[in-house]
């Protein structure tokens, strides 16, 4: 079975580049519909989604999709008892096709929807697209960064054009909140 023909991020941040408050919760302030609408629209478009073990997506279709939980718990691959069409995967035991394979999803578009680290795994295999939410009025000091290599001066949009991802025009999703995706593509 190949790889998913396309590999795609989606993210939401507050002002300071955070998916997530201190405690690793995201907060309401950054569950905006627009952008829900945004997201839910196009995971009705993925063969699979990934996430680690504290991400999810929820709703009304999230049972139904095939998904890589990231998560440290296993050796390698395992199933998730809790969710049928899902697999524990420990990249350190089992590669990124490995895991697919074995997840028996169909050709198609991987949805990676966080956390952190999640993010910073499929750097190397390279995202065909980003699409960055930011939630301008929302600020979470020492939060959870989208990415590791927030560090110093380094933003958000320097991390995605580093490895090579170019930004598409702004749209607003929320103007009176200041809220704006941007889709980063190779």
């Amino acid at each position: 079975m190949p790889l998913p023909s396309r590999i795609e991020g989606f993210a939401i941040i507050s002002a300071d580049g955070m998916i997530a408050d201190a405690s690793g919760h995201m907060p309401a302030a950054l569950r905006i519909a627009p952008d829900q609408e945004f997201f839910y629209a196009a995971l009705g478009h993925a063969a699979a989604v990934v996430h680690g073990r504290y991400s999810h997506e929820g709703g009304a279709a999230a049972a139904g999709r095939h998904r890589l939980i990231v998560t440290r718990r296993v050796s390698a691959l395992a199933p998730d008892t809790m969710h049928p069409m899902a697999l524990l995967w420990n990249p350190v035991g089992a590669s990124f096709a490995q895991a697919w394979r074995a997840l028996g999803a169909s050709d198609g578009m991987l949805a990676v929807i966080g956390g952190t680290d999640v993010y910073s795994l499929f750097w190397q295999l390279g995202y065909d697209a980003f699409h960055l939410t930011r939630a301008a009025q929302v600020r979470l000091p020492g939060g959870r960064p989208v990415f590791r290599e927030l560090t110093g001066d380094r933003t958000p949009d320097s991390v995605l054009a580093s490895y090579g991802l170019r930004p598409a025009e702004t749209r607003v999703l929320e103007a009176s909140a200041g809220v704006t995706l941007v889709t980063w593509r190779r």
